[in-house]
Order: C-alpha cells, then sequence, then structure tokens
C-alpha cells in the first residue's frame, strides 16, 4: 500500500465519520421535536403567553403518537378523560401511566439533560376510548 493509497483512506474514513455523526445530531434533534410540531394532529396550543402555554393533548383509542419533548421544568398535567397509556423513551425503556379523570399531576421535563427519563417519548393510548388532557407549561425564565 503507498502512502498515497493510505492517505486517501483516512481522508475518506474522517469525511465518512464526520458525515455519519452530522447526520446523527439532526436525527436525534429532530427526534425530540416540540410536542405541538411533532404530533400536531394531537397536540394543540390553546393559550399561550408570556407566562404559560396550555396544550390540550387528545389521543383517539390506540393511537399511537410519534416521538416528541416538552419544555423545562415541566408541565401540570389535569385529565379531563381517564389515561391508559405506555410512554416509550429514545432509549427503548418503557412505562405506563394509569390515571383517573381529575388526578392532577407534575410531569417534570428535562430536554437535552437526560434523554432517558422520558424527556423525549412515544406515547400510545393503551384503552379503548380517547383520551384527553391539559398540560399547563409554566414559563419560569418570564416569571422572574
Amino acid at each position: 500500500m503507498t502512502l498515497r493509497t493510505l492517505g486517501l483512506l483516512t481522508l475518506g474514513f474522517c469525511a465518512g465519520a464526520a458525515s455519519h455523526t452530522a447526520l446523527a445530531r439532526a436525527q436525534s434533534r429532530a427526534a425530540i421535536a416540540d410536542a405541538p410540531l411533532a404530533v400536531p394532529d394531537m397536540y394543540t396550543v390553546d393559550l399561550e403567553n408570556e407566562f404559560v402555554r396550555v396544550v390540550r393533548v387528545r389521543y383517539p383509542a390506540h393511537a399511537r403518537g410519534a416521538m416528541h419533548g416538552h419544555p423545562a421544568p415541566g408541565a401540570l398535567i389535569v385529565p379531563l378523560t381517564d389515561q391508559d397509556a405506555r410512554v416509550k423513551g429514545q432509549d427503548g425503556s418503557m412505562r405506563e401511566i394509569h390515571v383517573k379523570a381529575g388526578q392532577v399531576r407534575w410531569a417534570v421535563s428535562t430536554p437535552g439533560k437526560d434523554r432517558s427519563t422520558f424527556s423525549a417519548h412515544a406515547e400510545d393510548n393503551l384503552a379503548n376510548q380517547p383520551f384527553e388532557i391539559l398540560r399547563i407549561e409554566p414559563k419560569v425564565a418570564a416569571c422572574r
């Protein structure tokens, strides 16, 4: 193998590695798109101002949502109907949520910090009926 061939192989390897890294980063960013952008037929913004964003979430029976994320620090979740869902993280981990209508809870979001905590996730409705919730997301920076 000549020095020229070795140089071209090294250059090709480095270019390929750089292209792969750039593509992986672009795919990772796309996978954690904000919910109303990633799943617009199921997540709609009902109200937004400098202090809060209210997102209405509607999943038809047995519907599957695309991978998406939510802004930090999290949201107050107000279930308008019973919710039986499976949440799948980017790392393949899964958990189920079973909540009755009116059982208000807090959902933590840590986008960009730890994807294994379901910051980026896809959700499936496990029930034979639709579920509907409100996500009330505070805008902490505007409230300081």
